[in-house]
C-alpha cells in the first residue's frame, strides 16, 4: 500500500536548486498551499524576480559554501533538495554534492522530512537490466560529466549518515530522466534533430530509460516525505513505462516530420532503465503517458514544430 502524500498547506518547504528543471516546477505548484523557500545562489536578477512572481521567498545560499547556509531558515517543515553542482571540478562538486548535503540537513535537523533527489547516474553500466536499488554503483557519467556519478555516490551517504545522527526522517530518490513542459533531455534531442545533428546513442541498441514527467515528480514527492525514515529510505524515482532515446525520437519525428540520426558512440551514456518495485511499493505507478507528455513538451517549447 502506497504511502498517502503529507499535506504542505500552510507548512514552510524548502526548495533548494529552485531555479533549475526539477524544481522550478515545484516551487510553482507547492508554492500555491504552502509557504515555499526558494534556494538557489541567484547570479541573475530575473531568477530572483521570477520565485517572487510565484509567490515564494527567495534564499540566497550555495551548498558549496557553508559560510551562506545561515540566510537559511532552521523552522522549516518539510525539505526538497534538488541542488547539484556540475561544474567539473571535483573539489567544487563534493563539496556542494556531498558535504552540504551534510550541511544543510544539519541547519534542517528539526524539519519532519528531508528528500534528498539523486540520480541513476549513480549505476554501474550493466547493459539492458533494469537497475535496483541494492546494484553495483559506479562512475557512469564520466565521459561527459566526470564528477557527477562519484559526487552523487558521495552525497547519499553523506544523507544515510546525517539522517540516523540527527534522527531527521529521510528518503533518497534516485531520479531517472526528468522531462515536461519546461523541457529534459528529449527536448535536447529535439533541438539536435532540428538542427541537422546526429544524436549519440551507446551501441548496445536500444537505450532504455524511464521517463518521469514533471506532473507525476509532483504528485509522488509529497508521498516520497511521507515514506522518510530516520534510516533513510532508499528508492528509484522513474516514471513506469521503460522507453528507449531511439523510441521517444522516432516519436518527436512522427509528430515534428524531423527525422532523427544516430550516432554510435560507446562514450555515450548506454541503457538505464530502473527497477520500480520499490517505488510503487512507496508511492504508486506513475500515470502521466509518454507520448502525451513528449506532445505536451513540444506544444509549450517549439510549437511551431508540431506537424498540422
Amino acid at each position: 500500500m502506497a504511502f498517502e502524500p503529507v499535506s504542505f498547506k500552510g507548512k514552510k518547504v524548502l526548495i533548494t536548486g529552485a531555479t533549475g528543471l526539477v524544481a522550478r516546477p515545484l516551487v510553482r505548484e507547492y508554492g500555491k498551499t504552502a509557504t515555499v523557500y526558494a534556494m538557489a545562489r541567484y547570479g541573475r536578477a530575473e531568477d530572483r524576480r521570477s520565485m517572487e512572481e510565484m509567490g515564494a521567498i527567495p534564499v540566497a545560499a550555495d551548498l558549496s559554501d557553508e559560510s551562506t547556509l545561515p540566510a537559511v531558515p532552521e523552522d522549516v517543515d518539510y525539505v526538497i533538495n534538488c541542488a547539484v553542482a556540475r561544474t567539473g571540478k571535483f573539489d567544487v562538486d563534493f563539496r556542494a554534492n556531498a558535504d552540504g548535503v551534510g550541511f544543510l540537513m544539519a541547519r534542517c535537523r528539526g524539519a519532519a522530512a528531508f528528500l534528498h533527489v539523486s540520480s541513476t547516474a549513480v549505476y554501474e553500466h550493466r547493459g539492458h537490466e533494469p537497475r535496483k536499488e541494492s546494484d553495483p554503483l559506479g562512475d557512469n557519467h564520466r565521459a561527459m560529466f566526470p564528477t557527477y556519478s562519484l559526487s552523487k555516490i558521495a552525497g547519499e551517504r553523506v544523507a544515510m549518515f546525517a539522517a540516523r545522527q540527527f534522527c531527521l526522517p529521510t528518503t533518497i530518490a534516485r531520479l531517472c530522466v526528468p522531462y515536461g513542459d519546461q523541457g529534459g533531455w528529449p527536448y535536447f534531442h529535439l533541438m539536435m534533430m532540428r538542427a541537422g545533428a546526429p544524436v549519440d546513442v551507446h551501441p548496445d541498441r536500444p537505450n532504455y530509460y524511464n521517463l518521469l514527467h514533471m506532473d507525476d515528480c509532483i504528485e509522488k514527492i509529497p508521498r516520497l516525505l511521507a515514506a522518510a525514515t530516520p534510516e533513510a529510505t532508499l528508492t528509484n524515482f522513474a516514471g513506469s513505462p521503460r522507453v528507449s532515446i531511439e523510441e521517444w525520437c522516432g516519436y518527436m519525428g512522427e509528430l515534428t516530420g524531423l527525422k532523427p540520426q544516430y550516432a554510435d558512440n560507446p562514450q555515450a551514456f548506454g541503457s538505464l532503465s530502473t527497477d520500480l518495485t520499490r517505488m510503487e511499493e512507496l508511492v504508486g505507478k506513475t500515470h502521466v503517458d509518454w507520448r502525451a507528455g513528449i506532445r505536451r513538451m513540444i506544444a509549450s517549447l517549439a510549437p511551431d514544430l508540431l506537424k498540422a
